[in-house]
């Protein structure tokens, strides 16, 4: 059930990416407005989403186990301490709203940019306070075994941004920041509102307990390492935007595109690989059976490679035709949509890395160690930050965007390898030998596949009789790049012998014979 929410969740947010960029263009506008929606989520994570991530829920269901009355009292305690601490929060976010601002855009921005996210930032700013009891109210749902009302929430996010799209469509020019700021806005609060039955059904009556308990002085020490952690990733984020937003117009809406782009297939593929090992592993730290660490560590590292890396091949070959097929629905977009999916293209590398390097972190945390990956965070943006400052010096204008997502990329790459080294350090002889031989076999095949599809796209480019425009040409490369690079890469892989496709193998085997066995003998 979370995998579909999962899957629902990555897919609608996918639909508003678009419908952002097809309504609002990749203009001074957009630039803007995702700045200003990720402020919220900047502060959010910095100052609240470390604590639930590493602390909160273990911490609800030790009170639970333990009080007398199951763990009411702290948890109603808690949630009002904690709408008090980000009530105040929120005021003081609103009150930096000029600085806040100031720091992303930077001294090199338009001043209409500055100016719009500055508007925008007012008005999508109070969603830190409903962010933060969402998550909260989300904790303790999953601390009484409900998961699935949290994962399912930001469906109705989505929903209702898309809703807030079509208003905007048809709303007049002076009143149209307002309903952007506000809808999106509402989009959260709506995300909030919808688990408070939830919390009822699971048991749970909120009153307002006001005092202090000396776990939440715990709940704090413990959580310092993961705020230190988000903290090393707002500031890459920082340097990242105000580069971009000294790069030019577009720049900033073109990279947070492309990133978001890559963030579908990990979100599918990635995060349910760590949902299903990440208990396994912790049990297996516990007990001190750390072979079976090891085992689920290069059971990880080599699924990962299998699924990402042909996506990441087909990625790169078609990246622009992707950025055209799905920002360039309208012409006036065609230029940001294939910077979008160019950018796409050079960082697609980086996704394989990239789930692999929060892979060796989930090992780390199974092992109770919360402090390592802040040190293997604080190097990979260390990376990343020295690279982007490079672009601007080393590439024209235009093409820093470009240079910002292979950096980004980069980083992973080197996250990950010193995240084996220090495993290696950790749990003894690792089997990188295996992982690697996996990755290279299933990299040949995704390079066959992923070239034969681009072939046969160019060999309808040369016939005048085919010629279609931008936006049909983009689908085309798309279908070619779905019903024949993808079966052909795995074909290769199943003759390379990668045996850790023979599941699937094994499934699409049984769906053909089951086909054949319904069509009957032939005559």
């Amino acid at each position: 059930m979370m995998a579909i929410a999962n899957l629902t969740s990555r897919i609608t947010g996918f639909v508003r990416q678009v419908a952002l960029v097809a309504v609002l263009g990749v203009t001074t506008l957009s630039d803007a407005y995702t700045i200003s929606n990720t402020l919220p989520n900047i502060v959010y994570e910095l100052l609240i989403g470390g604590v639930l991530g590493s602390v909160l829920i273990p911490l609800l269901v030790r009170a639970q186990a333990e009080d007398a009355d199951g763990g009411v009292a702290y948890t109603r305690r808690l949630l009002t301490t904690a709408g008090a601490v980000l009530l105040l929060i929120t005021a003081l976010a609103l009150l930096a709203a000029p600085l806040l601002t100031g720091l992303y855009t930077g001294d090199a921005s338009d001043p209409q940019t500055y100016d719009l996210a500055l508007d925008l930032a007012y008005l999508l700013l109070p969603q830190i306070f409903f962010y933060g009891i969402g998550a909260i109210v989300g904790a303790v749902l999953n601390s009484k075994g409900a998961f699935g009302p949290f994962a399912w929430a930001p469906v109705l996010n989505n929903v209702v941004v898309l809703a807030m799209l079509g208003a905007y469509v048809f709303t007049p020019d002076e009143h149209r920041l307002l309903v952007l700021g506000l809808g999106t806005t509402l989009g959260i609060v709506a995300q909030t509102v919808v688990l408070l039955p939830s919390l009822r059904k699971a048991g749970f009556r909120y009153r307002p307990v006001w005092g202090w308990d000396p776990r939440l002085r715990t709940a704090g020490r413990l959580a310092g390492w993961s705020v230190l952690y988000a903290f090393v990733g707002f500031l890459g984020y920082l340097v990242t935007m105000r580069v971009a937003f000294a790069s030019g117009e577009g720049a900033p809406t073109a990279y947070n595109n492309a990133w978001l782009l890559l963030q579908v297939p990990y979100g599918v593929l990635g995060v349910s690989l760590l949902t299903a090992l990440m208990p396994r592993m912790s049990r297996a730290a516990a007990a001190g059976r750390y072979d079976d660490v090891v085992s689920d560590l290069s059971l990880g590292s080599r699924l990962a490679a299998v699924f990402l890396i042909p996506i990441s091949a087909l990625i790169t070959a078609f990246g622009p035709e992707i950025g055209v097929a799905l920002f360039g629905l309208r012409s006036a977009n065609l230029d940001g949509a294939t910077t979008i999916g160019t950018a796409l293209a050079v960082s697609a590398f980086g996704l394989a890395p990239y789930a692999i390097t929060l892979l060796q972190m989930r090992v780390f945390y199974a092992m109770t160690d919360s402090r390592t990956p802040t040190f293997v965070q604080l190097f990979t943006v260390g990376v990343k930050v020295a690279l982007m400052l490079l672009c601007p010096v080393l590439l024209e204008p235009a093409d820093v965007v470009l240079g910002l997502a292979t950096a980004n990329a980069l980083s992973f790459v080197a996250g990950a390898l010193l995240g084996q080294v220090l495993l290696r350090r950790r749990l003894g002889r690792l089997p990188s030998r295996t992982i690697l031989g996996t990755g290279l076999r299933t990299l040949a095949a995704a390079v066959v596949g992923a070239a034969a599809a681009r072939g046969v796209l160019a060999l309808l480019d040369l016939e005048p009789m085919l010629a279609v425009p931008a936006l049909g040409r983009a689908w085309t490369a798309m279908f070619l790049a779905l019903v024949l690079g993808g079966p052909l890469i795995l074909l290769v892989m199943r003759v390379l012998r990668v045996r850790e496709t023979e599941p699937l193998l094994r499934r699409i085997d049984g769906i053909v014979d089951r086909l054949r066995a319904r069509r009957g003998p032939a005559r």
